[in-house]
């Protein structure tokens, strides 16, 4: 199997939840970050920790989605670009991806100002997100192939885990492989079965 060195593929994702809590002025903050690999997920985070602290003030959250990093945020009723975007701006900072973070705040009776609204909720999803236990996800594209018998053997060398992995075989005139593929490593296993004189094709 070929391999290449390189920057790391894909993106970071939290593989578990991890809260972190901070104080400022009298305010609490309470902040979640949560894998979620969809809205349905980030949003079941956000409706569970409402049901859980409806004393609270403020729900604000943000969330990445992705390799692309879709994105969402909201200020929940604080001053606009004082809340949602500081915590969506810890997870673009680490790099992170389908994750969602919620940071709930309790006032204390003291404004903080925009600017130190702004800092306290970034610190708070910050100290979850570092606690959070992290895994790197790359994504995956299948590849069909469709082999003579005689050169089955050299195709099922490059199956090599993680980064190729056989998905299923078919057998019949020829042999039909479906490949699961690290997207960063496509290029060079196409090539490899073009120099073995195998077409491919995407799934």
């Amino acid at each position: 199997m070929v391999s290449g060195a390189g920057p790391s593929p894909g993106y970071l994702a939290p593989t578990a939840g991890a809260r972190a809590e901070r104080r400022e002025k009298g305010s609490r903050f309470l902040a979640v970050v949560a894998p979620a690999l969809d809205e349905a997920e980030a949003e079941g985070v956000l409706a569970t920790l409402r049901r859980d602290h409806p004393d609270a003030t403020h729900h604000v959250f943000a969330w990445r989605l992705g390799r692309e990093g879709r994105a969402r945020a909201s200020d929940d009723g604080e001053p606009a670009g004082t809340a949602g975007a500081p915590v969506l701006r810890v997870l673009e900072g680490r790099g992170l991806s389908d994750v969602v973070a919620v940071v709930v705040r309790w006032f204390g009776g003291t404004k903080l100002g925009k600017g130190g609204l702004a800092r306290a909720y970034a610190a708070a999803a910050a100290a979850a997100a570092d606690a959070a236990p992290l895994a790197r996800r790359v994504p995956r594209l299948e590849v069909a192939v469709e082999v003579p018998y005689e050169r089955l053997g050299p195709v099922k060398r490059l199956v090599h885990p993680p980064e190729v992995e056989l998905v299923a075989e078919t057998y019949g005139e020829r042999v039909r492989l479906v490949l699961s593929v690290r997207e960063d490593r496509r290029d060079e296993v196409v090539a490899a079965l073009a120099d073995l004189g195998v077409g491919s094709g995407r799934l």
